[in-house]
């Protein structure tokens, strides 16, 4: 039995161990915060790639994903947040080539583990592998809030990384709704999210970006809420333009 074989099932056994632990919220935290993200995964067809949608095929029946930003042999804890499944995967490719809205691209099989709604196949991305890396890249930072956040113990502060389908369709309830924001990121100071929400303003067509209180040191910046899909990718799409790093998209905030 080789590593990678070794690896897999490894990882697999963590995952249900913390499934069925009742303290598995402080169950490897060390390894589970180098980098996460949640928003819309694309899942897999055939089609896509003969559409030139996706540059690289993978295999439906597998738990392998891609993703651009992680490295390949990473292995990742992919969630869907409606019914808490969990799956274990490995990132097989960083250098697939598909749009940036999408947080990964994930197999048929992972999509029918986790049960995910294929018109909305939300999930949340945890990096387990404790010797992958996330590849952020070269971006200008607020040298202020970096400064505090090396010293300050505020979770999901990323300012590191920040600069100045022929697939069947499940029936969907008519009375689900649809409500999504982009985070841009979490801020220490609130000045410095005032500048984020100002930039936001000038160098693009879109008004009014949310600055949400958090606590007394947690300010975020959001976009949002979007009611329709369209309106939620037209959005992201103006916002990598000013080639954010590890933008999410959060539901019902």
């Amino acid at each position: 039995m080789n590593y990678r074989v070794l690896s897999i099932l490894f990882f697999i056994f963590l995952a249900g161990c913390e499934q069925n632990n009742p303290n598995r919220n402080i169950l490897n935290q060390e390894i589970l915060t180098k980098y996460k993200n949640s928003g819309f995964a694309l899942v897999y067809d055939a089609v896509l790639k003969e559409e030139k949608k996706i540059t690289k095929k993978i295999d439906n029946r597998s738990f392998l994903i891609f993703h651009k930003n992680l490295k390949k042999n990473s292995f990742v804890k992919i969630t869907n947040p409606s019914n808490k499944k969990t799956v274990i995967a490995e990132v097989i490719s960083n250098e697939a080539k598909f749009s940036d809205f999408y947080n990964s691209v994930i197999t048929l099989r992972i999509a029918e583990e986790l049960s995910l709604d294929l018109n909305e196949p939300y999930i949340d991305l945890v990096l387990i592998s404790q010797n992958s890396t996330f590849i952020a890249k070269k971006a200008k930072t607020y040298k202020e809030e970096k400064n505090v956040a090396q010293k300050a113990p505020v979770d999901g502060i990323q300012i590191d990384n920040l600069s100045n389908s022929s697939l069947q369709k499940e029936d969907i309830s008519k009375d689900k709704i649809f409500k999504y924001s982009i985070k841009i990121a979490d801020f220490y100071y609130k000045d410095s999210a005032k500048n984020m929400s100002d930039r936001i303003t000038n160098e693009t067509n879109i008004k009014n970006p949310i600055i949400k209180t958090i606590s007394n040191t947690k300010y975020r910046v959001l976009i949002g809420p979007f009611n329709d899909i369209k309106k939620l990718k037209d959005s992201f799409n103006k916002i990598k333009s000013l080639n954010f790093e590890n933008i999410e998209i959060l539901k019902d905030v």
